[in-house]
This record gives C-alpha cells, structure tokens and sequence, in this order.
C-alpha cells in the first residue's frame, strides 16, 4: 500500500509542468516554505560538493534516511509486537467469522482492545512514506524548477531529465525488489504470499515511475533503496535472533 501510494505521486508529479524559476521572492506556501529551502538546501550541499549535485542529492537522501531511522526502528518493533499477539489475533478472527456488518464491527473493535492494550499501532509503518512523500513533491520542482540542478550533469545524466539509457529506473527497480524481499514482517500465510507477488508486481511499477520523471529523482530512489537493504540485513538479523529466542 505504501508503495502505491509513492507512484501514484510519481505520476502525479510527471504530469505537472511548473517550469517557472523558483528564488526567494517566490510566492505561495508550497513554494516558499518547501520547494524554495530544497532548493536551496541543494544548492548548499552541491557548493560543498565543488557544484556537485549529484552527490548533493545521495548527501540528501542519506540525511533524509538517517532522519526516518527512529520511525523504521519504532516499525519494526511494532511488527515484533504483532508477532506476539497473533495467536490472540487469530482467536478473534476465529470467534468472528462472520462476514455480517455487525460481527465485522464487534472484531474491529476487539481487534482494537487487543492493540491498545500491548501498545501495538498497526499504522505505524505508514508514517514514513507519508513523511517522505512531501520531501519527494519538494525535491521534485526543486529540480525542476533551478536551472543550476536542472542541467547539471552527473555520470552520464543530466540530472534535470529522464536517464537516457534506464539505468537508474533498473537500478530503482533491483533495489525495490531486494528490498522488498528482505524486510521482515510479522504476517499471517495468506498476507506473505501477497506480500511475496507484491514483490515481483512493484519492481516492474517502480521502474514505470522513475522512467518518467527526472534522473535526479530516480537518483534519490536508488539511493535510499541502497539504505533499504542495509537496514533490511540489520533487521533481518535481529528478526532471526527474536525467532530463535521464541524457539527456545
């Protein structure tokens, strides 16, 4: 669900076409508040970077990434506390089964009960995409919309177009899907193989996104699905060190 929602912004944003510079003096609060400070937050970090913004952006994706860090750690838990009380859960499921509104309302609302009483937040896994995803819109018209970021060229892309040769979109792609696979998550049979299409599906999805929009974009993504992995083996290491410690 999070990841749709990325790419229905993805294409949202593909289909905009604010080609209007944006300085200081830019008026309302989308643009002064948040396109004009990641502009010029780029423009700082590209500076430090001797004119660098390609680096300027893997800089900011890594801060951006490092800033999320306590909301996955704060998920992952959560799904160590969904593993605990699934026995409880499937109980519920069981005593309610059946598919009238009012049995439906009555296991909500236990289901609930049951959450509030181990501290368990199921949404708590959507509030990072939901963060990012005025940092991406930002970071979006930020190149589009500086001339200095906009022509850059960094490898073999301008950082202002699409990547000529798709690498970065089958870059985005690989890591979505490597991603995907490694990230533990507490789920019934039934949901991991969803979860398990899901991670063929979204490749293909992510590499439509990132085709479309700036290589500068698609830059982020790859980056920060560089950082996805990583922090998927980390945590994957403590999921394996919980299984073993229920075992005993």
């Amino acid at each position: 669900m999070k990841k749709w929602i990325i790419l229905f912004f993805v294409f949202l944003l593909s289909a905009c076409n604010r080609n209007v510079p944006i300085t200081e003096h830019s008026q309302g609060v989308w643009d002064h508040y948040f396109v004009y400070p990641m502009s010029k937050l780029l423009l700082m970090l590209g500076h430090a970077f001797q004119e660098n913004y390609g680096l300027a952006i893997i800089a900011l994706t890594i801060v951006v990434r490092f800033g999320l860090l306590p909301l996955i750690i704060k998920q992952f838990r959560a799904n160590i506390a969904m593993q605990r009380i699934r026995p409880e859960i499937q109980k519920l499921q069981q005593k309610y089964k059946g598919t009238d509104m009012e049995t439906q309302r009555k296991l909500q609302q236990e289901m609930m009960q049951l959450y509030q009483k181990h501290g368990v937040n199921p949404m708590s896994g959507c509030l990072p995409i939901f963060i990012q995803m005025p940092i991406f819109m930002a970071l979006y018209y930020a190149i589009s919309r500086t001339e200095e970021i906009k022509l850059h060229s960094f490898l073999w892309m301008q950082l202002g177009h699409r990547d000529p040769y798709f690498i970065m979109p089958i870059l985005a792609s690989l890591t979505t899907f490597i991603s995907m696979r490694l990230s533990p998550t507490a789920t019934t049979a039934e949901v991991a193989t969803q979860m398990k299409m899901m991670s063929y599906i979204m490749p293909v999805m992510i590499f439509m996104g990132a085709s479309s929009v700036p290589s500068a974009l698609s830059l982020y993504w790859v980056v920060g699905g560089c950082f996805s992995i990583i922090q998927s083996l980390i945590m994957r290491a403590q999921w394996k060190r919980y299984d073993t410690e229920v075992a005993k």
